[in-house]
């Protein structure tokens, strides 16, 4: 493999590394439960939003992330329309942790944390795709930066 090949994969490792030691210091929690908590609330969300607007907002995830980001995913299945509640309920289902999570809690921090690192732009398109009384999951763009 080239330098430049290795280099990436460098790069990117370190990269989901920082953004998973963000989730858990902002969470006060485990790497393993804050890795367990990015995943949940990506997998989520990607399932919610349009095909068009998923593949987009992937494509601004560091490259081992988007891997998460993609794994099983069913493009003909989506978007699943979800409810505040069934959405909170699923990302609750994908976190196998040792202690409790609080799902609203979670995706929060998780959404405050992507969008530290992804424009303000793009996060406002995802929030925009939710109903009204869903976007309240997302931070501020203020906070988020």
């Amino acid at each position: 493999m080239s330098e430049q090949g290795l280099e990436t994969i460098e790069s990117t490792t370190q990269k989901t590394h920082e953004w998973i030691a963000r989730v858990a210091e902002s969470m006060h929690m485990e790497k393993r439960d804050a890795y367990k908590s990015l995943r949940a609330v990506l997998v989520t969300l990607r399932d919610r939003l349009p095909v068009d607007l998923a593949v987009h907002f992937g494509a601004q995830l560091p490259m081992l992330i988007r891997g998460l980001y993609y794994e099983g995913w069913e493009p003909s299945k989506v978007p699943v329309k979800m409810s505040r509640q069934e959405f909170l309920d699923a990302v609750r289902e994908k976190i196998v942790a040792g202690r409790v999570i609080d799902p609203v809690e979670t995706t929060q921090n998780v959404l405050a944390v992507i969008g530290g690192y992804i424009g303000a732009g793009e996060m406002q398109k995802v929030k925009q795709s939710f109903p009204q009384d869903m976007q309240p999951l997302f931070p501020s763009l203020a906070a988020a930066a």
